[in-house]
């Protein structure tokens, strides 16, 4: 049959995987003399599926009133907490991402997600930051890392 063309039906293989509930573990160190704090997704560690959420995005957003040591006013984190939140729960919206971090330190606040579609994440992250949509200037970066790479020095602070 020269000049037809058989139609191939493709069949994407689905994978439900059940998310682990989020268990934190509070995180203190100091770096460049500087204390820092941080709330670690302890559940991460164990989580059997890594591969699917390959991308690493940190979020940080400058605290304007500081205190000693680089650390945010009471007033300062009733404005950033929420929106730390609301971003939060926006960035993890349909399974998209899993929590990992929100570690504050040197006036500032960096969260950390573990990725499946970064295209969803970033867009979202255009969009609050095109639209003004944000209380406290904030920044973003995203980056491939399908093993986990940046989050192990996290993990390693764990003594279970």
């Amino acid at each position: 049959m020269f000049g037809k063309w058989k139609k191939k039906r493709v069949e994407e293989e689905e994978i439900q995987i059940e998310l682990p509930e989020e268990s934190y573990a509070l995180l203190k160190w100091k770096e460049n003399d500087l204390p820092c704090i941080a709330m670690l997704n302890s559940a991460l560690k164990q989580f059997s599926h890594k591969e699917i959420f390959a991308w690493h995005l940190m979020v940080t957003i400058e605290f304007e009133e500081l205190i000693e040591n680089g650390m945010p006013s009471i007033e300062e984190r009733e404005i950033v907490d929420p929106f730390s939140d609301k971003l939060e729960s926006e960035i993890k919206a349909g399974g998209n991402a899993l929590f990992l971090i929100r570690e504050t330190w040197n006036g500032t606040r960096c969260l950390v997600w573990r990725v499946y579609d970064p295209d969803i994440a970033n867009q979202h992250l255009e969009y609050l930051a095109n639209n003004y949509q944000y209380p406290r200037q904030f920044n973003w970066h995203m980056s491939h890392d399908p093993g986990w790479g940046k989050a192990k020095w996290y993990f390693e602070q764990l003594k279970l």
